[in-house]
């Protein structure tokens, strides 16, 4: 079963998961989501998509995953798996063509503990807009976010490659991947300006396969989040 409207309370239960498939419970616009997504398509996996209405959630999802978030997994055995790094993590393990992690324990210990230095930054991007929309000064939180964002420029420059994994795509570099592509939405961008090796980055991450897959256009993700800070986020935009 595929969904692109977003299915809520009342909603009829979807059927089994078709073998040799696996489903994903999301939203369209969710970075969280997309990170599952962006591995999916990375790896060329069968996957149907069932978005859910996170405002009001449908009984049956909250007996899957009692946390009522997406991303959210489910195999043809009924096998449950949520919170985004861990779908991802399982989907590597699980479907073996073309890793994302890698097999040096500590290469992959090295970037667990990235993405949990860029989970501390990831409250930026919305407390920033935020604090805009309520004309407060937010100088101090961006220069705060301006130290971080060079910490992961200086990252790339002592690898001396385009991704944080070296000379491909990997793991770390999905992971983070859906806040830079939100950075103009969120009003962000000039925060890459004295991070040259990062811009370099988000340009290369531009041109891969499964960021073009999952990308939605400016203009969709600001009438998005227009509804979403308004309070009201319509997850069927432009259905």
């Amino acid at each position: 079963m595929t969904t692109e409207k977003s299915l809520f309370k009342g909603s009829q239960t979807p059927g089994p998961v078709p073998k040799d498939h696996i489903r994903l419970y999301s939203m369209r616009f969710c970075p969280f989501a997309q990170r599952t997504r962006l591995v999916l398509s990375a790896k060329g996996i069968k996957y149907g998509t069932v978005n859910i209405n996170l405002k009001d959630k449908p009984e049956w999802f909250l007996e899957k995953n009692p946390f009522g978030l997406v991303p959210t997994l489910e195999t043809p055995s009924g096998q449950v798996i949520y919170e985004s790094p861990i779908t991802c993590d399982y989907l590597d393990e699980v479907y073996t063509d073309k890793k994302l992690l890698p097999a040096d324990p500590y290469e992959k210990a090295q970037q667990k503990m990235m993405l949990e230095h860029f989970s501390k930054i990831i409250p930026y991007f919305y407390k920033i807009p935020a604090e805009k929309r309520n004309a407060k000064d937010t100088s101090a939180l961006e220069a705060e976010l301006n130290e971080h964002l060079a910490k992961l420029n200086e990252t790339l420059v002592s690898k001396k490659a385009k991704f944080f994994g070296g000379d491909s795509i990997t793991m770390i570099d999905y992971m983070m991947w859906p806040w830079f592509e939100r950075l103009e939405i969120f009003e962000l961008n000039h925060c890459l300006d004295k991070t040259p090796e990062l811009q370099k980055w988000t340009e290369c991450m531009l041109e891969d396969h499964a960021v073009k897959e999952t990308i939605h256009s400016t203009d969709t993700y600001k009438a998005f989040y227009k509804t979403y800070f308004e309070g009201k986020p319509n997850y069927d935009y432009g259905l």
